[in-house]
């Protein structure tokens, strides 16, 4: 965090300290044009850019909840193949876990500090976990992952190991929320819903079903 702070303009020191809550912290998301990148941008580039994918946006907003104390915790929703994945920056307030997120998806961002459990909070997405198609695809998830263990990557503040810091995650466990035999039954998503969660979206940044 030193060496990241040492890197800050005074601008950009005066924007972070006024998002000194995680409701304010996923204002600034809301507010980030969504990437279509395929490649990574560090916290102090989203900082600068003003874009972000979900990977993006988890670092910057685990940074952020760093900043006013919280671990910098993130989680990945796991989908089946015909989806991208989607991460999440945790926090908890009163024992309860919420997060904040970036999404191409209406429904993909920022959850409430009420729920009990990991997967409490990671089954309130499962309506929301759907591709461009209209099929809900999330069947699992990994983590937490505290980003200190990466910290030797530098990730706030480069974006030379977040490849790496990528590809590591994948050595954590999954744990499933759905059997094969339920996601085979599982309804399509109706036409408003799908309109819903893909008002505003970036198409150029969806997962293209096949």
């Amino acid at each position: 965090m030193t060496k990241f702070e040492t890197q800050l303009t005074p601008a950009e020191k005066r924007l972070l300290e006024s998002l000194d809550s995680p409701v304010k912290i996923q204002a600034f998301l809301n507010a980030t044009p969504y990437s279509e990148d395929e490649f990574y941008r560090c916290p102090l580039r989203v900082l600068r850019e003003r874009k972000a994918h979900c990977f993006d946006g988890a670092l910057f907003a685990a940074m952020a909840l760093h900043r006013i104390g919280h671990p910098p915790l993130i989680l990945e929703l796991i989908p089946n193949a015909r989806d991208d994945d989607h991460i999440l920056a945790l926090f908890k307030r009163y024992d309860h876990w919420g997060a904040v997120a970036q999404s191409n998806f209406t429904g993909l961002r920022y959850r409430e500090p009420v729920y009990r459990s990991l997967r409490e909070l990671v089954m309130s997405y499962f309506e929301d976990f759907f591709n461009s198609a209209g099929e809900k695809t999330l069947v699992g998830y990994r983590g937490p992952i505290n980003l200190k263990v990466f910290d030797r990557l530098e990730w706030m503040s480069s974006d030379t190991g977040l490849e790496t810091l990528s590809t590591d995650m994948d050595r954590y466990r999954v744990l499933p929320v759905i059997t094969s035999e339920i996601a085979a039954d599982l309804a399509p998503l109706d036409e408003r819903s799908l309109r819903a969660g893909l008002m505003g979206a970036n198409e150029a940044g969806l997962f293209k079903v096949h």
